[in-house]
């Protein structure tokens, strides 16, 4: 399950169409979407935030938020970089994911945010509980991650499918094992009930709110739950809340493929390194490339491989952003066809949050939010018969993708999540943005969910990556959007 980099700080991290394919099978009953538990009636106390001086000219503080019943409670970072001109209020800002720490994506990124954003309002985030600096989830050591994320994603054999399905036991063991206790309170509902605490804490009459990627369910679900405690809110590269297990998987797998087609088609226009590198067709080059990979992976050094596992997922990481992550694709592959794997490695191994210290949370705290927030079966069978569907229309992606859904299988905390339309009745206009050639969260995920708000305006953005609303953005998005941010008020969709 591939939400992960949002606004690539390319490549900070990161997250998770889905419109139903043609003759999709019906949707299980038990994966149906049904209505949403109705949000609690009696209010938390509102905790007091005591800031401190951090990082630059930001402020952090730590939010105390209950653990379920357990009689636990996790403190979730927070942080805040105040208006820098006459201040409208608090905009809170989350990344993706699921899994990304906000808090090191705004003060890592916050100048990637269009400048009248920092100047009107506090810039405020939070990790959500279980990740970042918000107790993450826990599952298995640098060794055992590089094993998990080194398995083959399109096993040949039957062998080759047990390891799979071994390695994805063995992490939502090792998860059990370690975050037992937190696996059940990490949903969005949770962090729904999380995001309207900061709000009261904050002191903010509503909310103004801009979420990306996985960022985008967060807001949906809080709209839903609050409408009329709502300013602003600006939902780019968004999630259906419709989605079912086989349709979110289906759709990222086709997303992939699709911006995987179009670097290439890029590629050829343009003479890449990739295009210099080979002859003949650029698409059978990368399928050749991939098999030899897959027959013999490529030293990188240190005693690592570049095998299939790694190279779908550094391909995946450079297509989510076309600016930097294409070029350095291009650079890759040339390189990998010359035997040399280093920087699709690098590529891989910034999507996956590895560092010279090992492995940071990101896809452990990915696994735990995707897993209880939707159902998912438990047997191997629904999961090979729907890679095989999926295979047809993303060859190159969608096996991949969908086999990644087998650690939800085995799953140590059972779902609470259902799929189920949002319409935030009352809530104010809401801004939904969607990309034509997003790979994570293809533009029809946005479409529905525009369609679904009784308030939504969609804007379209003709273009490749993931995410479009940021300094340098064309000024058919950057205008718009700051605008209705700073005031409220838009006009209508905007095709861009």
């Amino acid at each position: 399950m591939r939400l992960l980099p949002a606004l690539v700080t390319l490549l900070l991290l990161a997250a998770c169409s889905s419109s139903p394919g043609a003759g999709q099978p019906p949707v299980p009953a038990s994966l149906a979407p049904t209505a949403p538990e109705p949000a609690p009636t009696v209010e938390a106390a509102v905790p007091v935030l005591t800031w401190r001086d951090c990082e630059d000219n930001f402020e952090c503080a730590t939010l105390p938020v209950a653990l379920g019943d357990t009689g636990r409670t996790l403190d979730l970072a927070v942080t805040r970089l105040p208006a820098s001109g006459e201040r409208i209020g608090a905009l809170v800002v989350n990344p993706g994911g699921p899994g990304a720490s906000a808090v090191d994506y705004l003060q890592a990124a916050h100048t990637q945010l269009p400048d009248p954003l920092g100047a009107r309002f506090d810039l405020v985030a939070f990790d959500p509980r279980g990740v970042g600096r918000s107790e993450p989830v826990e599952c298995l050591d640098t060794d055992g991650l590089a094993a998990y994320l080194a398995l083959d994603p399109s096993p040949d054999d039957a062998a080759e499918l047990a390891g799979v399905v071994d390695g994805n036991r063995a992490f939502a063991d090792g998860c059990g094992e370690q975050s037992g206790e937190v696996l059940e309170h990490v949903s969005t509902t949770d962090v729904v009930s999380d995001l309207e605490l900061l709000r009261r804490a904050l002191g903010e009459e509503q909310l103004t709110y801009l979420g990306y990627s996985y960022g985008t369910a967060i807001g949906a679900a809080y709209l839903q739950a609050h409408p009329d405690r709502v300013r602003a809110a600006v939902l780019d590269g968004a999630l259906d809340p419709t989605l079912s297990w086989d349709r979110l998987l289906e759709g990222q797998s086709r997303g992939f493929d699709v911006a995987l087609e179009a670097f290439l088609a890029d590629c050829e226009r343009v003479t890449c390194a990739f295009r210099q590198a080979v002859e003949g067709d650029l698409g059978a080059a990368y399928d050749a490339l991939d098999a030899r990979v897959d027959a013999r992976p490529l030293e990188v050094g240190e005693g690592r491989t570049l095998g299939p596992g790694e190279l779908s997922l550094g391909v995946g990481a450079a297509l989510y952003d076309r600016e930097q992550g294409w070029p350095a694709l291009a650079q890759g592959l040339a390189d990998a066809e010359d035997g040399d794997g280093r920087v699709v490695q690098a590529l891989a191994d910034s999507y996956a949050d590895r560092s010279a210290d090992g492995y940071g949370p990101l896809l452990e705290s990915n696994l735990a939010v995707n897993c209880v927030d939707r159902p998912w079966p438990a047997d191997t069978a629904s999961y090979t018969a729907l890679a095989d569907r999926v295979a047809a229309q993303s060859p190159r992606f969608g096996e991949g993708i969908v086999l990644s859904g087998l650690a939800c299988a085995a799953w140590p905390a059972a779902a609470t999540g259902r799929p189920a339309p949002v319409t935030a009745a009352g809530a104010p206009p809401v801004v939904v943005i969607g990309t034509s050639r997003d790979p994570a969260t293809p533009y029809a995920w946005s479409v529905a969910l525009a369609d679904q708000l009784e308030s939504g305006v969609l804007v379209s953005v003709d273009g490749d990556g993931h995410t479009a609303y940021r300094s340098g953005a064309p000024d058919c998005v950057l205008e718009p959007v700051t605008d209705y941010l700073l005031t409220g008020r838009v006009a209508g969709p905007v095709d861009c």
